[in-house]
């Protein structure tokens, strides 16, 4: 049985778009008593996770009074979906062909038009190792870890949402906006820089070449020259240690390791170590067959299993909080670019007002935790977590902000502005807020009344 003819008998009847998944759905990002199943379904979850491109989502970035001006937004990205990154042991690779083709679904009226601008990039400036991938994806069989056409479709789409209302609306930019206005950084994988180029595609719609600069990025946390930090690997690993006796305490999950270890005839450690959920999500979204030897076939149970002990996983990682100490820590740098960005726009500079991270999973996901959004769903492939800074015009010199993630306003769930709607009557969080947050309240976090900065919190003795 394929996946979506298991989801046709699995899921509840609503009203669906194509691919069989509910439009309302698969904006959740936050948890919705009213419109999500009673209890934890595993099916949904991972639906949610494959964020399959369908209706234009409603969406509610650029809202505000009529009297604030937007003066910068930063946009955090994850890369799109793409072929696993681990095979499972002595199983056929999944058949997915990464070249872009105008008669495959998902499909995007600029997917041709992205595609031929893409092979006129040889100008553009990428610092090194970047000029080195290729800027689309075009292999018949997806080579791994490489962004698929429906990762492409993924971030024209958010781009194309960004355009409408950063540059029509609020016009963001201005039509002759030059290369110091937009700050563009990526990881050196071709799915992130690929991703971010599609964003952009997107957004700026055959873009000047000439004005392009993408900035390599060596680490996944973003943090330029301020990796070493010892007491955030010290939460790493306690936190690694807590997943793996979780991991132990499960005896279902066990079972059904053995039993697909059994089917493909290797030690249970060996189908373990390899990750078999990586390989299963991407037979799930692309809806293809789970694999099958002459000893059975893996199937949507073994799925359903793994899918549900990663979903309990993040919810005792919530309540445990190591994660969070390395959220904290993992995240300062670039939340701290952030903000220095954000006050040097609210001074009046021109520079920078949109800038593009292109990143990973285990970037977003200690960013999100971080800011306090503990409830936050872990990302979905494209997904989106972006800052505005507004200028109100009656009071100049006030600035504001809001955090959005997927299109939702989670302004007023993060830890440093939960309460201040209850008054005020601004639909957003005073810029002082996140900078006291950034610079001071983050290491107050911590547990520690000693650091004031990030080096000290980083080389704090004991735990």
């Amino acid at each position: 049985m394929t996946c979506l003819a298991f989801l046709a008998v699995h899921l509840t009847p609503v009203s669906t778009a194509k691919n069989g998944v509910s439009s309302k759905s698969r904006k959740r990002i936050m948890p919705d008593p009213v419109t999500e199943p009673p209890v934890m379904d595993p099916i949904y979850e991972a639906l949610l996770y494959c964020n399959i491109p369908s209706v234009a989502e409603r969406s509610m970035e650029g809202h505000a009074p009529h009297h604030f001006k937007l003066v910068s937004v930063h946009v955090f990205i994850r890369h799109g979906d793409r072929y696993p990154l681990y095979v499972i042991p002595k199983t056929k690779r999944p058949e997915i062909d990464c070249t872009l083709l105008a008669n495959r679904k998902p499909y995007h009226p600029k997917l041709e038009a992205f595609v031929s601008h893409m092979s006129k990039g040889s100008g553009a400036s990428f610092e090194s190792p970047l000029h080195s991938l290729p800027l689309y994806p075009n292999h018949a069989l997806c080579e791994m870890g490489e962004l698929t056409q429906t990762g492409v479709v993924q971030h024209l789409q958010n781009g194309q949402l960004l355009r409408d209302i950063y540059l029509k609306k609020h016009k963001l930019l201005p039509n002759n906006w030059s290369t110091d206005q937009l700050y563009l950084e990526t990881t050196g994988k071709s799915r992130t820089l690929q991703s971010g180029l599609a964003l952009l595609y997107g957004f700026l719609p055959d873009f000047d070449w000439k004005k392009i600069h993408f900035r390599h990025q060596p680490s996944a946390l973003f943090c330029s020259g301020n990796c070493y930090c010892p007491l955030r690997n010290q939460y790493l690993e306690k936190e690694q240690r807590r997943q793996y006796l979780l991991r132990l305490k499960n005896s279902q999950l066990e079972r059904t390791y053995e039993d697909m270890a059994r089917i493909v005839d290797v030690p249970t450690k060996q189908l373990r170590a390899a990750n078999p959920i990586d390989s299963m999500l991407c037979h799930f979204c692309h809806n293809v067959s789970f694999p099958c030897t002459r000893n059975g076939c893996i199937d949507m149970e073994h799925f359903k299993v793994i899918k549900t002990h990663q979903i309990e996983d993040e919810r005792e990682r919530r309540e445990k909080k190591l994660y969070l100490g390395y959220a904290l820590l993992g995240a300062h740098p670039i939340l701290n670019q952030t903000v220095t960005r954000m006050q040097r726009a609210a001074e009046g500079r021109k520079e920078e007002v949109f800038t593009l991270y292109s990143a990973h999973d285990v970037t977003l996901s200690p960013v999100l935790s971080a800011l306090g959004l503990m409830e936050a769903r872990f990302p979905r492939f494209a997904a989106r977590l972006i800052f505005e800074l507004w200028q109100d015009r009656e009071k100049p010199s006030e600035h504001s902000v809001r955090i959005l993630y997927n299109g939702v306003d989670v302004t007023f769930h993060t830890s440093f502005c939960q309460d201040h709607h209850k008054h005020s009557s601004k639909p957003m969080c005073p810029l002082e807020n996140l900078v006291r947050f950034v610079k001071r309240d983050m290491f107050v976090g911590l547990g520690s009344s000693t650091s004031t900065n990030y080096y000290d919190a980083c080389h704090r003795e004991g735990f």
